[in-house]
């Protein structure tokens, strides 16, 4: 299957220093912590991975016309943000 990266995506691991190789690894053995089946033009879905001790997000659309992941954005969640384990914004 091929993996496209929105100029976001790229724009984000950049500046927060996420190398390919990592972002490789969520959409390979990473966990599906939420969908969003209504996300346009294709659905998409939020990965939890880890690098080492850093864990990431990552954010993935799925063109099935086509067979592609699409990469939307990357990022290391906040834990001000998210709940123990990265897997629950916190309310």
């Amino acid at each position: 299957m091929k993996v496209v990266y929105r100029v976001h995506a790229v724009s984000r691991m950049f500046e927060r220093g996420i190398a390919e190789a990592e972002v490789q690894k969520v959409l390979s053995e990473g966990e599906e912590i939420a969908t969003y089946p209504d996300d346009l033009p294709y659905p998409s879905r939020l990965l939890l991975g880890r690098h080492g001790d850093r864990p990431l997000h990552v954010v993935v659309a799925y063109n099935a016309r086509d067979d592609e992941q699409i990469v939307i954005t990357v990022y290391e969640p906040d834990p001000a943000q998210w709940e123990d384990g990265f897997k629950r914004r916190k309310q």
